[in-house]
């Protein structure tokens, strides 16, 4: 079974470590920030200007003055700081973000990344990604394997607007981990459920299946 987004979400806070400062994206990424494990300490930013990013708030804890950069209301966790977006976007551009974790239409098997628009589509504007593809130590990418039409996303080489040029070094999908280098997909972790042919016939790009592959653990 493909998995749900919430469980994609799961699956990328397994990648977060200790002391990481890490941005999240709109979409999926915005749910690792209920599953970052017990046992670290991660400082979650907001490219609006919030470090420190909690959990979604309960009804009680909503505070309609505090969204993230996809406009959605959160809490602000202990210790975090409250800045302006020239602050904030200082802190990426100067490489002070250890991970970011974005949504994508499209990557291809080099890492680059098309996320920011479908030409012919209305757009509010590029946001911040490329700023957190040129900035972020570490890049991963959130996604569905193929789309509604049953293309695959993970291609030989994008065919949308790029947003950065070989930057993305993992990919979590709701069939598969992979992971990006050599110029191709390597498969690390299959959904449960779901076979390594499943994941080949979705896959449009070079991809490469060393061994038994197990499947994800939540």
């Amino acid at each position: 079974m493909a998995l749900s987004r919430e469980q994609v979400a799961m699956r990328v806070a397994q990648e977060l470590q200790d002391g990481y400062y890490v941005n999240l994206g709109i979409g999926i990424p915005t749910l690792v920030a209920n599953y970052v494990p017990d046992h670290i300490e991660v400082m979650l930013q907001s490219e609006n200007g919030l470090l420190g990013m909690g959990q979604y708030p309960t009804k009680a804890e909503l505070d309609a003055d505090m969204i993230n950069a996809g406009k959605e209301t959160v809490t602000a966790a202990k210790g975090a700081a409250i800045f302006n977006s020239a602050d904030s976007f200082a802190m990426i551009r100067g490489g002070h973000v250890d991970l970011t974790v974005l949504g994508a239409f499209e990557v291809d098997q080099n890492g680059s990344i098309a996320s920011w628009m479908i030409p012919k589509k209305l757009i509010k504007g590029m946001g911040g990604a490329m700023d957190l593809v040129a900035g972020a130590k570490n890049i991963i990418v959130t996604m569905t394997h193929a789309s509604k039409h049953g293309d695959s996303k993970l291609l030989e080489s994008c065919s949308l607007p790029l947003t950065g040029v070989n930057c993305v070094k993992k990919i979590v999908t709701d069939l598969a981990v992979l992971e990006v280098r050599d110029g191709a997909f390597h498969l690390l972790e299959r959904a449960p459920g779901v076979s390594v042919d499943e994941i080949i016939s979705k896959t449009a790009g070079k991809l490469l299946v060393d061994g038994e592959i197990p499947e994800m653990v939540f």
